[in-house]
C-alpha cells in the first residue's frame, strides 16, 4: 500500500552529494512545510525538461504559498543527482537527493518496475506536501510516469 495523506514521511537513509552525506526524511522533513518530488530518473526526458525545471522555475511561488523547501528525489546515486541538479541551476531552490537502494520509495510504496526502460527498479513520478513530517496533500502520477497531477504548476493550483 502507498503513503496516504495523514502518513508520517517514513525514515530511510537518502544522500545528498555523496553517498557519505545521508539525510533521514523523517529528521531532515520532520518540522515545517515541505513540497517533495518524485522522479523516475535524473536526465530522463520528462524529469529533465519538464519536472525538475518546472520546480526550480517556480520556487518563489512555492516560498509564497508557505513552502519552506522543495526536494527531488530520485532512485539514482548521488553523483548523478548532484550533476542534474547542477545542470539544472537547482542551487539552494531544490535540493537532489538519491534513494539510490530505493529504500524511501519502497516504504512508501511509490517503486515502480522500469526494467525495461531504465534498468530496474525506480520511482513513479508523484508530489506531496508534508507539514511536520506529515503527508497533506498527494498527487501520484496515476501510470506512475505521466506529466499531469505532479507537474509544479498542477500542484500550485491545489496547495
Amino acid at each position: 500500500m502507498s503513503i496516504q495523506i495523514g502518513d508520517r514521511i517514513p525514515s530511510a537513509t537518502l544522500h545528498e552529494g555523496s553517498p557519505k552525506d545521508h539525510v533521514d526524511p523523517a529528521e531532515a522533513f520532520g518540522s515545517g512545510r515541505v513540497l517533495i518530488f518524485g522522479v523516475p530518473g535524473a536526465f530522463t526526458p520528462g524529469c529533465d525538461k519538464t519536472h525538475l525545471p518546472g520546480y526550480v522555475g517556480d520556487h518563489d511561488k512555492f516560498k509564497a504559498k508557505g513552502i519552506d523547501q522543495i526536494v527531488c528525489v530520485a532512485v539514482n546515486d548521488a553523483f548523478v543527482m548532484q550533476s542534474w541538479g547542477a545542470s539544472q541551476n537547482a542551487g539552494e531552490k531544490v535540493r537532489m537527493l538519491a534513494d539510490p537502494a530505493a529504500e524511501l520509495t519502497k516504504k512508501m510504496g511509490l517503486e515502480v518496475d522500469a526494467t525495461a526502460a531504465l534498468g530496474g527498479v525506480r520511482s513513479k513520478r508523484y508530489a506531496m506536501v508534508l507539514q511536520d513530517g506529515v503527508v497533506t496533500h498527494l498527487e501520484v502520477e496515476p501510470d506512475g510516469f505521466g506529466l499531469s497531477c505532479s507537474l509544479a504548476g498542477s500542484i500550485l493550483e491545489r496547495i
